[in-house]
């Protein structure tokens, strides 16, 4: 399993600038446990960036466990459950996660 470095570092190939749209968004990903931290997502103009670290204000904010992040990653854990169950918890713009879903293929 690649470690969240690597997943943060191949988002930007992974995003559809078409399904994004103008979507214009800073999505904080905090994530605890070992391994954890926490990787800003900006997406601007039909493009993604990623950058290790945390920024003020951002659009929405993504809490959870890496491990189960790593798991809704690869398919093994399904991200609406994990929202459902309280395995991932969302401050800031809920539309912002929902639609990061297909924006990222997830």
């Amino acid at each position: 399993m690649a470690d969240l470095a690597t997943l943060f570092q191949n988002m930007p190939s992974q995003f559809n600038a078409d399904l994004a749209g103008d979507m214009n968004a800073a999505i904080l990903f905090d994530l605890t446990g070992e391994g954890g931290g926490q990787w800003t997502a900006n997406i601007a103009d039909g493009t993604c960036a990623v950058e290790q670290g945390a920024v003020d204000n951002p659009t929405a904010t993504l809490r959870m466990d890496a491990d189960d992040y790593q798991k809704m990653i690869n398919g093994e854990l399904n991200a609406m459950t994990a929202f459902m169950t309280g395995k991932i918890k969302v401050e800031g713009d809920l539309g912002t996660i929902m639609k990061m879903q297909s924006v990222f293929g997830m």
